[in-house]
């Protein structure tokens, strides 16, 4: 017992003269200075009175295009499997693969050999039927006169004149026939029925082909201009018919960014019925794609404009905030502090926002440094756009090139944080195929 108590004594002993230590050695501050560096600890979270630096974005007014989006595929407006007529060898082929060809241009030839003789019996078949009706007409003048005096019997020249529109349709018949023929013998140069771009070869020269050939000889495409197929929900149904109504609707085919355009067009048809396994309509575009950025089987973006609001509200969508109580934003006084204002939002996308209700023209809110904000905050606005710099003292050239380009700097940076964007489509709850 007395042993435990001598351990425990020690342990207290040793406990007393390290914490005498510690205050020893610690660096003794006035208390001055020690409240210095507590309300230096506690400015970083805001000190009652101090202005939170923000930034900040005016409400304006502007026409917002409304788009509908949706994906869609490029098709050729029309497209042909090139195949020959007739039977025989393909002795040439006349086009380059890739190749721009116009309507009639010769792309293979086959032998004519056969086909020619056929069509010079033709001609002469005809020939020969020619001089036999030419010899009968003129027995059926040497009959009519011989019958005008009597001489022979009007059976005769009756028989005669029947001879004669026998041979003279016989004549007719020789005529379609060598036609026949001409066309047959035409078929053997193979020509391009419509105009437009031709793919792969498909047969090489020196094969036998026929009209029944499944794959033909070349495909052609007309790409210029090209076609897009798209879908659209079935409730914008109501909004195409009546754009379609007023007019022709653009669209635009987007690249991959989805912010520029591939090229622009207009919405030819829209189909007689609803898809009903997927609700949706089927939309075709055409697009005159004079620089080919448009290809035949292409996945596409399409953006339709559907309408454009004029003269409404926008603000730069980073302002919008989301509570509890729904939608708002931060506007700053003319008294530099901050007020909470509820919204109603109409149309989004990522950079502006339509404002139906609750903000006017020329209200500035906030768009950056949220954290530290709560109603009735001092604040200060710190836009790039904002700062006006002064006018350069007198100097040497050189300083006054450095001031003039500090302003220019500032100029840019302003610009850039004005900058706006069309609107997509976008209501609380609104449909697949809008642009959220």
């Amino acid at each position: 017992m007395t042993s435990k108590r001598r351990q425990l004594a020690i342990a207290i002993v040793a406990v007393l003269l390290i914490g005498g230590a510690i205050a020893y050695l610690a660096p003794w501050q006035p208390p001055q200075q020690q409240q210095s560096q507590r309300g230096k600890r506690g400015a970083g979270a805001g000190a009652p009175g101090e202005a939170v630096p923000v930034l900040a974005s005016a409400a304006r007014s502007a026409d917002v295009p409304v788009y509908l989006d949706g994906v869609g595929t490029a098709r050729a407006l029309n497209t042909v499997t090139v195949r020959p007529q007739i039977d025989g060898k393909l002795i040439s082929i006349a086009f380059r693969e890739g190749q721009d060809v116009e309507k009639g241009y010769v792309l293979a030839k086959i032998d004519p050999t056969i086909y020619q003789a056929l069509y010079d019996q033709a001609v002469a078949k005809k020939a020969q039927d020619e001089a036999q009706l030419a010899n009968a007409r003129l027995d059926l003048e040497r009959y009519t006169r011989l019958a005008a005096s009597n001489a022979i019997n009007k059976q005769q020249v009756d028989t005669q004149r029947a001879l004669v529109n026998q041979l003279e349709a016989q004549v007719k018949a020789d005529q379609a026939a060598m036609e026949n023929a001409k066309a047959v013998l035409d078929y053997t140069n193979v020509t391009a029925p419509i105009s437009g771009r031709v793919g792969l070869r498909l047969v090489d020269e020196g094969n036998i082909v026929k009209p029944s050939d499944a794959n033909g000889i070349v495909v052609i495409n007309q790409i210029r201009p090209i076609s897009v197929l798209f879908n659209l929900p079935q409730q914008d149904l109501p909004e195409i018919n009546r754009g379609l109504g007023e007019g022709a609707l653009p669209v635009d085919a987007l690249r991959a960014d989805g912010k520029s355009a591939l090229d622009k067009g207009t919405v030819v048809v829209v189909d007689n019925q609803v898809d009903q396994t997927t609700g949706t309509v089927r939309l075709r575009a055409e697009f005159p794609n004079a620089d080919l950025q448009i290809w035949p089987g292409q996945f596409v973006n399409v953006r339709l404009l559907i309408d454009t609001r004029r003269n409404v509200v926008v603000v730069p969508t980073a302002a919008v905030q989301r509570g509890p109580s729904g939608t708002f934003v931060f506007v700053v006084t003319p008294e530099d502090t901050v007020v909470t204002r509820p919204i109603t939002v109409s149309q989004q996308d990522d950079v502006q926002s339509v404002i139906a209700s609750g903000l006017t023209t020329g209200e500035r809110v906030i768009t950056s440094g949220f954290a530290r904000l709560t109603e009735g905050s001092k604040v200060q606005v710190t836009n790039a756009d904002e700062y006006v710099p002064p006018a350069p003292a007198a100097g040497t050239e050189r300083q006054q090139r450095k001031g003039g380009g500090r302003g220019k700097q500032g100029e840019g940076k302003g610009k850039g944080a004005g900058a706006g964007a069309p609107q997509s489509k976008q209501d609380a709850g609104a449909p697949p195929g809008k642009t959220p």
